[in-house]
């Protein structure tokens, strides 16, 4: 099975510099990673989450976005919940973390878990 590579016309996805090198150090660890797949999970108090898996084999349905040569695979029924969002990756105190930047999501949960789009 192989996935369809997606050129957006309509349907962007973005990463800073600093996920880029964040994902690329640890594909280079996992020789049998794609890439990285962005999921959208119904959960939490606001309605959806993030999830971050590395792709070993793409999925039909799969999108792919190609940035500074990082694939980061995305569902088709998920497009419209990400168009737009930037990826980045932060540290903060001890923790690094993903940090989605959505200018669809209309709300988080205090916790910053789960968000809304409306």
């Amino acid at each position: 099975m192989t996935a369809e590579v997606f050129t957006p016309n309509t349907v962007n996805v973005t990463m800073t510099p600093t996920a880029v090198k964040h994902v690329r150090k640890q594909l280079d660890k996992k020789p049998e990673a794609k890439g990285i797949r962005l999921a959208i999970k119904k959960s939490g108090c606001s309605g959806f989450k993030y999830e971050t898996q590395w792709v070993e084999t793409p999925e039909s349905d799969d999108r792919i976005f190609t940035i500074d040569g990082v694939d980061v695979y995305v569902k088709q029924e998920h497009l419209p919940l990400v168009n737009g969002i930037e990826i980045d990756f932060v540290t903060e105190g001890v923790n690094s973390l993903f940090r989605f930047r959505n200018p669809n999501a209309t709300a988080e949960c205090g916790c910053g878990e789960s968000f809304t789009v409306a």
